[in-house]
This record gives structure tokens, sequence and C-alpha cells, in this order.
């Protein structure tokens, strides 16, 4: 599971600072996290293959986190795309992007499919036999959902000595990591268990973008594998959480301290702040396993 950071700033791009977009890679799958403004171009800079890109999670409607995904849909079929594109949001992200691709004269040419949201409990938006993904209801000042990424367990793994010695044929490996008990030469049955290894156990990610501290998530979010939460305020500006519905970095380690996470990644900084590590040593007062998400930094999970 590899998480590529686009952009983790908040309000409006700066040269150095992007919006908020992520590249999630698990189990095969390439999902686009957010979409704010200059994203392709940040697609191009490290390199991720545009035709991997199948599905499109936006957390809300505001501009920092959905302006540049007119201009990848666009972009997308000046390359003629033909592969399907998935894009999740709330309700009206299908009118506020099909209005300006219907002024500019320039429909896809491939399908496209937008899936509204509007529940405030957790959806399952998206599952396959490897992975599946789950809205997360946050509590911003516009309709807003995080997004929790699961993976399937995997296959079992063969012990191959074992299994050699309990003279199970090779056409048979393949059930044995199925977790089928399996008929070997000497027609005896051979339990699974005695030529198998567990699995890696699966790895999860929370992406829990724009919100007020909301400890209600806690308990879909346990024993999370990694955790970006929003950490626009550092604590000594407090009082502006209240009207813009934000986190600080103290409030999010809450969050990641109650959630059991594995590791916490900060983000979506307000451009306040000179030193991001104040970001760190404040949230590493509560929990001690802290990243700091920067533009183009790869996590591996």
């Amino acid at each position: 599971m590899n998480l590529t950071i686009l952009g983790c700033h908040s309000a409006t791009p700066r040269t150095t600072a992007h919006p908020t977009s992520q590249i999630l890679e698990i189990r095969g799958h390439l999902f686009l996290i957010d979409c704010g403004e200059g994203t392709q171009v940040q697609l191009r800079r490290y390199k991720v293959k545009f035709s991997r890109i199948r599905h499109v999670f936006i957390s809300h409607l505001h501009g920092d986190h959905f302006f540049g995904l007119v201009g990848l849909i666009s972009t997308f079929r000046l390359l003629g795309r033909e592969a399907e594109l998935n894009i999740y949001g709330p309700k009206g992200i299908k009118e506020a992007i099909t209005l300006q691709l219907k002024l500019g004269k320039s429909w896809t040419n491939y399908p496209l499919y937008f899936h509204e949201l509007d529940s405030n409990e957790p959806q399952v938006l998206f599952e396959d036999e490897k992975v599946s993904v789950t809205t997360v209801p946050l509590d911003h000042r516009v309709y807003t959902n995080g997004f929790l990424f699961r993976e399937k367990p995997g296959e079992r793994k063969l012990n191959i000595d074992a299994a050699r010695k309990a003279n199970v044929d090779l056409s048979y490996y393949s059930k044995l990591k199925q977790g089928h008990d399996v008929v070997n030469n000497d027609g005896k049955i051979v339990a699974n268990r005695d030529v198998t290894l567990d699995p890696e156990p699966p790895r999860s990610y929370a992406f829990c973008s724009d919100t007020a501290y909301c400890p209600e998530i806690v308990p879909q979010l346990k024993d999370i594998t990694a955790l970006y939460h929003e950490s626009t305020f550092l604590e000594e500006h407090h009082h502006l959480c209240e009207t813009t519905k934000h986190s600080t970095a103290k409030e999010a380690a809450v969050i990641a301290k109650k959630a059991n996470a594995g590791t916490l990644i900060l983000g979506h900084y307000s451009g306040r702040y000179g030193d991001l590590n104040l970001f760190r040593e404040e949230a590493q007062e509560i929990f001690n396993n802290v990243e700091l998400a920067e533009d183009g930094k790869v996590f591996s999970f």
C-alpha cells in the first residue's frame, strides 16, 4: 500500500504549496482522493499513469478539494481515453462538472459515471475481491466525507517444504492458498493449517478531509494502519476551528490515539505557519507515531 501526496495545503495554491490531492495504490488499484487545482500537473510531475485512474473520490465541494477535476476530465478526453471513469462525491458534483463540459462543448468520449452522496451514515462505495471503500461522515461547513480503504484478507502462504513432505500434488497448491484442505497422493486428507502460513494482515487507510474534531468517527477507524487527518491549525489558533470547522494537530492526534492507529499523517496546513514541524511536535504530545504530509512525499505501508 503506497500513498503519494500530490498536495496537502489548505485554501489557495502557491508555487510551493498545492491544495489537497492524493494517490493511493492498494492491491492493484490506483485511487485518486480529492483533486485540488493543479492536480494533473502534480500527477505528471510524479509520473502517475493517467490510464490507471479509474476511481476518483471527492470529499466535499470546496474549491481546494475539487477545482482540478474538470481539467483532469478534459485532459483524459484529449488523450483519447476509452476506459470508464467513476467519480464519487457530494450531491451537486455532477451538475458542477457537466455544466462546464457543456459550456465548453467538451463532452467526454469515454464513459463518465457520477456517484452522488448525501447520506450521513457510512456507505460502501466500491468493493471487489481485493479492497473495499467506505465513506467516513465528517463535520465541516458543507456536506463532507472522508474515505476508508480496507484490504480484504489475502491468500494463505504456502509452506512448500511442508506441502512436499505431506506428498501434496502441485495441482492442489492453489486450493491450499485459498484455505482448503486437500487430498494428497496417498489418498489422505491434509489439513490446510499444516502446510500453509497466515497471510499478511490486511492493511487499511483512512483519509479524513476537512472536519471539526469528530470523535464519532473513532469506532469506524479502530486499529487502522494509517490515518490522514487534517490539521489546519495549531492549538494557539484553536478559536478559529469553531467558525471554520477545522481541526488542530492536537485534535488529530487524539483521534489517532483513540482509534489505535498505526501511523498518523498530518496535512491541510494553514499558510499562516512557517515551520510545519510545530504540527508534529504538538501532535506527538498525544500520539507518538506522527508523520507530516509533504507535496511529493510517498508513504509505504
